[in-house]
């Protein structure tokens, strides 16, 4: 993990996750990219009039300044850290940086483990992880504990969910996280009887991993939704990390056969990571 963006706006939540990323960071001697974007109209950018001009420049400068008290952190002191300002008008445009710098994850912060509801939805976190092309770490507390041990990795084990187990997998290895493969049989996800999950199961190892030597290590629960079984394993577990999928610009979405995704997301209190489809 070479490269990690945190995009930040200067609020208690963005800090918790510029926190998050520095360790890290520290961890596998990343480079810390951390972006702010001005979000300026079209008119202050485009505009050739001298007054929007010194508006566009007066942002510009008040940014730097909040940089550097921003980044004045006693965790940064031994990370690469690069200020990035940008002045894009919308969040999505996050991914061409991304692009741009080859960076290998995201880091972001958002409220409260319900609040995410308000933050994630039709929000700059949700525009970022709509649009991104690489995982994103949404964090919702101040990162007590950075070390990541535990992670789930909950799924329909649909051929469609093949790709982001396959990068999750990729991910935590490279992270130092164990994976705990999670299906969860309830009403509202079709309940399906044991062959017919074994059925799947094993059809969806033998397409990702060429073998069923994982077979073992997949854990099928059974809860009253698809999201409380998910929670619910990882607190059994003592998960440090929960991972979901998305559509990309469908958003948390239709990853499995309900809006799972959206509703960990929402819920959880653990930080979440999701995976583009």
């Amino acid at each position: 993990m070479k490269k990690i963006i945190v995009p930040v706006d200067f609020s208690e939540h963005s800090e918790f996750a510029l926190e998050a990323a520095a360790g890290l960071a520290q961890k596998f001697e990343s480079e810390l990219i951390v972006l702010h974007m001005l979000e300026l109209s079209n008119a202050v950018i485009s505009s050739a009039s001298e007054a929007l001009n010194q508006e566009a420049i007066f942002y510009l400068k008040l940014a730097e300044q909040k940089f550097e008290s921003f980044l004045d952190k006693p965790y940064l002191k031994d990370v690469n850290v690069i200020p990035i300002v940008k002045h894009f008008k919308v969040w999505s445009e996050i991914n061409k940086v991304a692009e741009e710098q080859n960076a290998d994850l995201i880091v972001m912060g958002s409220q409260g483990a319900s609040g995410i509801k308000e933050v994630l939805i039709g929000s700059n976190t949700q525009k970022v992880v709509r649009f991104s092309d690489i995982p994103v770490l949404v964090i919702k507390h101040n990162p007590i504990l950075l070390d990541f041990e535990n992670g789930v990795f909950a799924s329909d084990f649909t051929e469609e969910a093949i790709p982001p187990y396959l990068k999750a997998k990729e991910t935590f290895e490279a992270l130092g996280i164990s994976m705990h493969l999670v299906y969860v049989n309830s009403p509202d996800g079709n309940f399906r009887s044991s062959s017919e999950i074994d059925k799947r199961v094993s059809h969806f190892l033998e397409k990702a991993d060429g073998d069923l030597r994982h077979l073992e290590d997949i854990n099928i629960v059974s809860d009253y939704s698809i999201e409380a079984g998910i929670l619910n394993f990882a607190n059994v577990i003592g998960a440090d990390l929960i991972a979901v999928a998305t559509h990309g610009r469908k958003g948390l979405s239709n990853f499995f056969e309900g809006s799972v995704s959206e509703d960990i997301a929402n819920h959880s209190t653990l930080p979440v990571m999701t995976f583009k489809i």
